[in-house]
């Protein structure tokens, strides 16, 4: 049986392949986007990968904490998730149904 946080990290492991899969699918609009669109749409694809490299770092700390500190790593985590939830919700409501040209 899993334990809390075996299930906690496959939830935040899933989430990020989410995320990584909505970031590849900006870069395919970037690239039929105008000039003027595709800038937009790689200033948030770069902040979307900052929040991507912090994300990953946080799921590793929660990885190798140890029992004890685990937590006190995941209350971080949490912060962190919620921080990049809006990130995301933002970005993709942004681009929701935007003709590219």
């Amino acid at each position: 049986m899993k334990t809390q946080r075996e299930e906690y990290q496959k939830k935040l492991e899933a989430q990020l392949d989410e995320w990584m899969a909505d970031i590849e699918r900006l870069k395919e609009k970037a690239k039929i986007a105008s000039a003027e669109a595709g800038v937009k749409y790689e200033e948030s694809i770069n902040k979307l990968e900052a929040k991507m490299t912090e994300g990953k770092a946080k799921l590793k700390d929660l990885m190798d904490s140890s029992e004890e500190a685990w937590d006190a790593v995941r209350l971080g985590a949490d912060s962190i998730w919620d921080t990049m939830k809006s990130t995301f919700a933002e970005v993709k409501e942004k681009y929701k149904d935007k003709d590219i040209k």
